[in-house]
């Protein structure tokens, strides 16, 4: 869907193909129109920021709000913005959607459950559920990395990381599942999960509520009951909302790097054998910089989220009108030549490495120590158990998901030596 006022030679966007390698299209954009108003595929018109430095700029412009209420069309109710179904669950009050002051407070509230230490804690179970994850299918020889590994690993981890109990994961997995299949609109898959992890949320939080007073859970849940308690001022749809946000934003960024990651050694033989030897030397700097140089080379964030124009303001040169949704594309400006030498070679040692994958800012994803975790951990154990991995399809065959935030392939067939059981 591209603006008709652009010359006839520019790439069209929002295709299969355009989906499966977005990089060529993205090459042009910083190149001829580097900042460019497109109708997206929803219908929504929208600024494309493309290249590195004024993409670091609109991260952290002020005059650029999350909060949907600024976008014109939010005023008349039909915005098409932001995560299906979240403004009927009345799950708006989010990271996702609010500017400061609010954004300080829950931001400060939540953050106690990503510092260093609470996630070097975390490590012994990030690596337990990789280990039985992969326990279920090393003896079988084949697996789909994508449904049996990637996706699961990351919803039980930040189940874990919330205080859901065991026995309500896997509908946790479900609705998780429903959601990354962009089964509709308001009205779709994507929106009953919604409502459906919404109702779940509000029961869970009552109970844990009145748990509190018997034991001291230290769960993330618990601890933003405990803040609301003691006068953080913190409402039950605000825990809620923040709750659902953790589980979305953070469920499908890791499964994006670990299947974007595995894909990318594929094309690339002589950086994954890099890799392995890594693995096999436990060189913890090079599989720390290489966690690094695939979230720069294909991220799991292919565009950052929503952000709205509170005023007329210049980026790149080109005006942004008051009210206009812009789209920072991180995956754009990771490549930007003007930024990186050689942005399109995957290289495991680069050092000048300041990539915005998890964005820039006072948005700086909260998360992101969590998921490079998730990646490093579930990538050296998959390669250090199954050395000889390999592809099992026609990689032209590969499909990646549609959608506008994220990038990630649908599915990935894999064959490797099956490993013997020990009984």
């Amino acid at each position: 869907m591209n603006d008709p006022l652009m010359p006839a030679s520019a790439p069209e966007l929002f295709t299969w193909e355009f989906a499966t390698d977005p990089y060529p299209a993205y090459a042009w954009l910083r190149e001829h129109a580097p900042v460019h108003r497109t109708t997206l595929p929803s219908g929504v018109e929208a600024w494309l920021v493309t290249r590195y430095a004024d993409a670091r700029q609109a991260l952290a412009d002020q005059r650029l709000s999350k909060n949907p209420a600024h976008h014109a069309e939010d005023a008349a109710g039909k915005s098409k913005t932001g995560i299906p179904g979240e403004r009927s669950a009345g799950l708006m009050t989010h990271l996702l959607n609010i500017d400061p002051p609010d954004h300080t407070r829950l931001r400060r509230l939540v953050s106690k459950a990503f510092t260093p230490r609470r996630v070097a804690e975390f490590t012994p179970r990030v690596q337990e559920l990789t280990d039985r994850l992969i326990d279920g299918f090393a003896e079988k020889g084949s697996a789909d990395l994508i449904h049996e590994f990637a996706f699961p690993l990351p919803i039980y981890a930040i189940c874990d990381l919330l205080g859901v109990p065991e026995e309500d994961q896997d509908d946790f997995r479900d609705w998780a599942g429903m959601m990354i299949r962009h089964g509709g609109g308001p009205r779709g898959g994507v929106a009953r999960s919604v409502k459906k992890m919404r109702g779940y949320l509000a029961e869970l939080i009552h109970r844990k509520r009145e748990g509190l007073r018997q034991e001291g859970d230290d769960d993330l849940i618990s601890g933003l009951i405990r803040a609301s308690d003691h006068g953080e001022h913190l409402t039950e749809n605000e825990a809620a909302a923040m709750a659902f946000v953790i589980l979305f934003a953070g469920f499908e960024t890791t499964i994006n790097l670990i299947g974007n990651s595995v894909h990318a050694f594929f094309r690339n033989p002589g950086q994954r054998a890099l890799f392995q030897d890594a693995v096999d030397r436990g060189n913890d700097d090079l599989l720390d910089s290489a966690v690094e140089e695939l979230l720069r080379y294909d991220g799991p964030v292919e565009m950052a989220t929503w952000r709205y124009a509170t005023r007329a303001l210049t980026i790149g040169g080109q005006e942004i009108p008051a009210g206009d949704p812009v789209l920072v594309v991180l995956a754009a400006a990771d490549r930007d030549p003007e930024r990186f030498d050689g942005p399109d070679v995957l290289d495991l040692a680069r050092r000048d490495n300041q990539h915005l994958g998890y964005g820039h800012g006072i948005h700086y994803c909260l998360g992101a120590p969590l998921a490079r975790l998730e990646g490093r951990v579930a990538l050296e154990t998959l390669f250090r158990r199954l050395p000889d991995l390999r592809l099992a399809a026609d990689p032209a065959e590969l499909r990646w998901r549609g959608g506008l935030i994220m990038r990630g392939l649908s599915t990935l067939p894999v064959e490797f030596t099956p490993e013997v059981s020990a009984g």
